[in-house]
């Protein structure tokens, strides 16, 4: 099934499609160049916003759940790029370490347990899950809805490494992304591979950091291709040691809001746009109660400073000051029968291995999909759909569109290896 893209047969995205699709020999080997100089994240999801005239990341994922999405035609690629990944790091590994986040887990995030593991076990590895989440004491076996079932055991510390009972790993992969902070129990692991590193987590990751270094690469790659990198980037500021309880910081959220927004009306006018331009402001690491917010005018911001005190009114604890991120809206304009969509593209090692649509009935062009009550679309790759089809009129093919989306996909990965490089606490340094 091949999802319907109201953006498909018109509208300047195509403009950009044909300089992608041109542009294609080039890219590729850019990228190869690349991937020689920097390590790829080992894997992450890239949320894309299509508006129709401008295609970009909104949200880069380093820790991504809902594999249970991929559909079986994507697994092939998944094991693959699982093996290649593997390989690199440790070519000899015969058993690996899946860690869950803490907590009580939805049927759906443990059918994506499942299917992480299902793609390890086909790449030649024994998986098993180890929980580090204080409240697991012994092993438990869920069943799910497929007939599937996951089996969750107890993480033991040695001195120097993490195993289970009877189970000793040489790989840890993290699919828990540390919002609550880094506990012991992962720190001074030296004999084993953690995988993404624990400064890919939210106490080091800020989302500034990583758009910074994905606007680098978007000018690199705009300057190939011969278009302006804002056709690829979503413009953005922050604003540091916000205390929503005490109204400090909001003078620099205002200003900000206001920067942005003349930036993009700037755009907006240059390209002849009449659409309302928008920004979204969010927490700068991991998520904040506050939410996702929407600004389009003075009028939004009063509405979130009420918004600000319906949260703080009568509670005990204090909110803590909090980084934001004042970032560039994108509308997307992409339909799955008739409800607002965005593309959501899955990596591994370096290979783009499948995707879905997010859909929301609810939420409208300008918001934010990832909410509850969203719908997960698979993204069409049959027929050898992953390779793109030169010289078919740019919108009349789902190939080429999934491409470009493939290219955004990777250039936020490689901004995300740039990131990466650039927090590790144990880098060499060469001043």
């Amino acid at each position: 099934m091949v999802p319907h893209l109201i953006t498909a047969l018109t509208g300047p995205i195509n403009e950009l499609e044909q300089r992608v699709l041109d542009s294609m020999p080039a890219i590729e080997r850019w990228f190869r160049l690349e991937w020689m100089e920097h390590t790829p994240p080992f894997y992450s999801s890239v949320d894309i916003r299509n508006a129709g005239f401008k295609l970009s990341p909104v949200d880069t994922n380093l820790y991504p759940s809902g594999w249970n999405n991929l559909t079986p035609e994507m697994l092939p690629l998944a094991v693959q790029a699982a093996m290649a990944a593997i390989e690199k790091i440790c070519p000899e590994a015969r058993n690996l370490l899946v860690i869950p986040e803490n907590g009580k887990h939805s049927s759906f995030y443990l059918a994506n347990l499942a299917q992480l593991q299902h793609i390890f076990n086909m790449a030649g590895l024994n998986v098993r899950l180890g929980s580090i989440d204080p409240a697991v004491k012994k092993t438990t076996t869920v069943e799910l809805h497929n007939g599937d079932h996951v089996t969750l055991e107890p993480v033991i510390r040695g001195k120097r490494r993490l195993g289970l009972k009877d189970f000793d790993p040489c790989t840890i992969l993290l699919n828990n992304d540390l919002s609550a902070g880094v506990p012991g129990i992962l720190e001074e692991i030296y004999e084993q591979y953690l995988m993404p590193p624990l400064h890919a987590g939210w106490p080091t990751r800020r989302k500034s950091i990583h758009f910074k270094c994905y606007e680098e690469v978007a000018k690199r790659l705009g300057k190939l291709m011969g278009v302006d990198p804002w056709l690829i980037n979503p413009l953005f500021d922050k604003c540091e040691d916000v205390n929503l309880g005490q109204d400090q910081g909001m003078d620099c959220l205002n200003s900000q809001v206001d920067a942005v927004l003349t930036r993009v009306r700037r755009k907006y006018k240059e390209y002849g746009i009449k659409e309302k331009p928008f920004v979204v402001v969010k927490a700068d690491h991991g998520t904040h109660e506050l939410g996702i917010v929407t600004v389009r005018d003075a009028k939004d911001m009063q509405a979130l400073c009420d918004r600000v005190q319906t949260l703080t009114k009568g509670r005990k604890s204090p909110v803590l000051p909090h980084d934001f991120l004042v970032q560039e809206g994108v509308l997307t304009q992409e339909r799955v029968n008739d409800a607002v969509a965005e593309p959501v593209i899955y990596t591994m090692d370096r290979y783009v291995v499948g995707g879905f649509y997010r859909v929301h009935a609810g939420r409208g062009v300008d918001e934010n999909l990832n909410a509850p009550g969203s719908d997960y679309v698979p993204l069409a790759f049959e027929h050898s759909a992953q390779l793109p089809q030169p010289g078919v009129k740019p919108g009349a093919s789902v190939p080429n569109r999934f491409y470009m989306y493939g290219v955004v996909g990777r250039l936020a990965m490689l901004a995300a290896s740039y990131e990466l490089e650039a927090t590790d606490p144990e880098a060499e340094s060469y001043d």
